[in-house]
């Protein structure tokens, strides 16, 4: 019997190197790679199942997973992890202090459902007390004009969010001012091009954020891996087998960003960075799995519930091939 010959869309990432390269094979599979940037994957993944495994958004996963109908299921490999209090950029002349003080203002988003968005309102929420109702959301392209959301979403009434002008982005309309704010995974052009007032909310964001993590043990995940539900159906071994691949890929970056005798990567003290992280979160801090990382996802799919993206909680098992959330140990 021939090989299911699979395409696999992900980023090119440190930890998903080795399966470029060929120093890690997918078992029982011959693969496809695509280097792809992830807006790019979710888009074709969500809208027209491009691709049989590839890069997902945990948030649009969890949506469409509430509804039943996601094209994908997931295993737990979380190819992108961020701390999302840097995500927050505001302009520095509308009174804006404290996050409390976004009550009120004109947010722009890329997208209401993205990952990094889900994140950011739940904490402002739990942790500072801001509504996401009292915000005037504003949704549009952050460096390009036409970004609609990747997955139809149904918010109710007292969320106000329109779409930005055709011809617009959001990094202009803050730069401009027509905009008090931006939530965002990437930066806007304005803030590296150093515009007049705009700025972080959080400028010491990493002190922000790893007190986060001290009181929370959160570290947020935003994308893991879906494989298209059709070929599970087909060949029930593959979410294993793609989840063993990924788990090896990680360890030999981990491996690498630890290797003190040649950086692997472009910084000069990028190794005691890794010790200053590992002092902090602990040796394991890049998890991969769902027992590892329950309280997280948990948090996350409780935060889509509460922000009427997804029409029920979702249990954190549903997200995930049955097959991957406890693997056999030698």
């Amino acid at each position: 019997m021939s090989k299911p010959s699979l395409s696999l869309a992900v980023c090119d990432y440190d930890r998903t190197k080795a399966l470029f390269d060929g120093r890690v094979g997918i078992e029982g599979c011959d693969i496809n790679p695509i280097i792809i940037e992830p807006e790019e994957a979710f888009h074709r993944a969500f809208r027209d199942q491009d691709f049989d495994i590839t890069e997902i958004s945990i948030s649009s996963h969890t949506m469409t997973t509430a509804r039943g109908d996601n094209p994908y299921v997931a295993i737990p490999a979380f190819v992108s992890r961020v701390f999302r209090h840097s995500g927050i950029y505001i302009r520095t002349d509308r009174g804006i202090k404290t996050p409390a003080d976004l009550k009120g203002k004109t947010v722009g988003i890329p997208e209401y459902q993205i990952t990094a968005n889900v994140w950011i309102r739940g904490i402002l929420q739990e942790e500072y007390g801001l509504d996401p109702a009292s915000i005037l959301w504003r949704r549009g392209g952050t460096e390009q004009p036409g970004r609609n959301e990747r997955s139809p979403i149904q918010l109710p009434p007292d969320i106000e969010i329109k779409q930005i002008p055709a011809d617009r982005s959001l990094s202009m309309m803050l730069e401009s001012g027509e905009i008090d704010a931006v939530f965002s995974a990437r930066a806007p052009s304005c803030l590296s091009r150093g515009a007049p007032n705009v700025a972080r909310m959080f400028p010491n964001f990493r002190e922000v954020e790893a007190d986060y993590f001290r009181r929370t043990g959160i570290f947020p995940m935003m994308h893991m891996i879906g494989i298209r539900k059709s070929l599970v159906e087909q060949h029930p071994w593959l979410p294993v087998s793609v989840y063993k691949a990924f788990i090896e890929a990680q360890r030999i970056a981990m491996q690498q960003v630890q290797d003190i005798g040649q950086l692997w990567v472009s910084l000069p003290w990028s190794v005691a960075e890794y010790e200053a992280t590992v002092a902090l979160m602990g040796k394991d801090y890049w998890s991969y799995g769902v027992a590892e990382n329950y309280h997280a996802l948990d948090t996350l799919t409780r935060y889509s519930f509460e922000q009427h993206l997804s029409s029920r909680k979702v249990a954190v098992e549903e997200l995930f091939a049955p097959s991957v959330l406890d693997l056999s140990r030698i």
